[in-house]
């Protein structure tokens, strides 16, 4: 079953950042701020047979497991999942790259947490890009090169397949696989200040933490059904 995009509108040259699911869900949590604060527009979806077929209403509007957002001022397309994609990793890199071909993106930023081993008060960024004219603006702006790490997930598969696009990715330190706020405010503040997108940081921490509450039970509950889902199945074959 392939994976579909489904586009109600095609943006021209976007900036394209994605946030999966991961260490401590920053990368979630910070595309929902960023969705929240530019007053994205949702603009369409990735769709596949293989995605687990759970539809999410929250506040009485339908979330798409994978549902690409749009601000026109700025030129940035979002693509947030609210779904656990473990094994459909490959595929999903793959339709990422396929859907920055038809919009003809200037730039593709992936947003992740890295585990760290003891708790932080203040979680550091780290960068990477496969361009050196980006390296060098990344350090210009004084954020660190990631010098060794494991990436797994969807980033892991865009790092080793992305080749005709400029990539950056920014990575935070976190140290739960709870929804992290602290990391994902750091990651808002590091994207403000690479893009320039004039965020008001201060009120972000209380936002995040209203974003992790809505996390918390959404993945909650995903988690229950997909556990009665299986208990079913071995019902049925057991």
């Amino acid at each position: 079953m392939v994976m579909k995009i489904e586009l109600e509108e095609k943006p021209q040259r976007p900036i394209m950042i994605e946030g999966f699911p991961g260490f401590g869900f920053v990368s979630t949590i910070a595309t929902e701020f960023l969705i929240r604060h530019l007053n994205a527009k949702p603009i369409g979806r990735i769709t596949s047979g293989k995605l687990t077929p759970i539809a999410a209403i929250h506040k009485s509007t339908l979330i798409y497991p994978l549902e690409i957002f749009y601000d026109k001022k700025t030129n940035i397309m979002i693509i947030q999942a609210v779904t656990p994609v473990e094994g459909l990793e490959w595929e999903i890199a793959d339709t990422l790259i396929e859907l920055a071909k038809e919009v003809k993106a200037r730039e593709i930023i992936s947003l992740e947490g890295v585990a760290s081993t003891a708790e932080v008060k203040e979680p550091n960024v780290f960068c990477y890009s496969n361009i050196q004219k980006r390296k060098k603006a990344l350090s210009s702006m004084s954020i660190k090169p990631l010098q060794e790490g494991i990436i797994v997930g969807v980033t892991g598969a865009l790092l080793m397949k992305v080749k005709e696009f400029p990539f950056s990715c920014f990575f935070v330190e976190t140290h739960t696989e709870l929804p992290d706020n602290k990391g994902a405010a750091k990651l808002i503040e590091t994207l403000d200040k690479y893009l320039g997108l004039t965020i008001d940081i201060k009120p972000l921490i209380e936002k995040a933490k209203e974003f992790e509450e809505k996390l918390k039970g959404l993945f909650m509950k995903l988690s229950e059904t997909k556990t009665e889902k299986e208990k079913k199945q071995i019902s049925y074959t057991g």
